[in-house]
């Protein structure tokens, strides 16, 4: 039996991987946006909730702190995002929502959470359309473009996943995408199956198949896929990580 955490987990892909694990036995820690969307989410054989709106770097550390209170994790599932259909949105820190949550937020969890076995990050084949420069990830000097900036972040979570690897020998760090799959963010015209999207992450998180058993991949539908290959820049992983730290004021030992 092992001990997971999952952010984003009230809907979607995080909630199936949350059912998928309690329904294997395995003990499992949600995370809702609000107290309200706890609610609203009915979770049933849960071990516990944690609470916090990821898109502000406060809440990214309190979540983190209501972690590390719980104890010990066999893997983290960072699970939470957010699409490019919405229009741009501000946060309180002045960053764009798409960079707080789909990058910076998985960064600063990765930083605070006491280091568990396994570490999964969901990215998006979509990273491959990135703009892959990093120039400006917060979007301070160029037109916004939700489709480009969510590219974008998908891509800087494989970095962040490398990263880890390459400065966390003893964590198996790995990062996927889910396929295009019917979610509300994926939309009812996805064409691949919803159950299929979620299985990766699950199989990453607790099993113990040797494909699996390993660090700085990057997966589909339970397969080693090639993601950009200016994701294995370890340069970039490095700006990417400095960039975030200097924003966050957190850094990722």
């Amino acid at each position: 039996m092992a001990r997971i955490f999952i952010t984003g987990s009230t809907d979607g892909l995080g909630r199936l991987a949350a059912e998928s694990l309690i329904q294997q036995e395995h003990r499992v820690v949600v995370h809702a946006r609000s107290e309200i969307r706890a609610l609203e989410a009915c979770f049933t054989n849960i071990e516990d909730v944690v609470i916090g709106d990821l898109s502000t770097i406060a809440e990214m550390r309190a979540v983190s702190a209501q972690v590390n209170e719980l104890g010990e994790f066999d893997a983290v599932i960072h699970n939470v995002a957010v699409g490019y259909r919405p229009p741009f949105v501000e946060t309180e820190d002045g960053l764009p929502h798409v960079f707080a949550i789909n990058t910076l937020a998985p960064y600063v969890l990765t930083a605070l959470i006491e280091k568990p076995g396994r570490l999964i990050y969901m990215s998006s084949g979509l990273h491959r359309e990135a703009d892959t420069s990093l120039n400006d990830v917060t979007w301070r000097q160029r037109r916004w473009k939700g489709l480009s900036a969510y590219c974008e972040s998908k891509f800087h979570d494989i970095l962040l996943a490398f990263a880890v690897a390459r400065r966390r020998p003893d964590v198996l760090s790995n990062a996927l995408e889910p396929g295009w799959v019917p979610t509300r963010m994926g939309g009812p015209e996805a064409p691949e199956d919803l159950h299929d999207g979620t299985a990766t992450q699950v199989w990453l998180a607790v099993t113990n198949d040797p494909e699996a058993l390993v660090s700085g991949q990057y997966f589909y539908h339970q397969q080693l896929r090639e993601p950009h290959p200016h994701a294995y820049d370890f340069e970039k992983q490095d700006q990417l990580l400095a960039e975030c730290a200097e924003i966050s004021g957190v850094e990722l030992n």
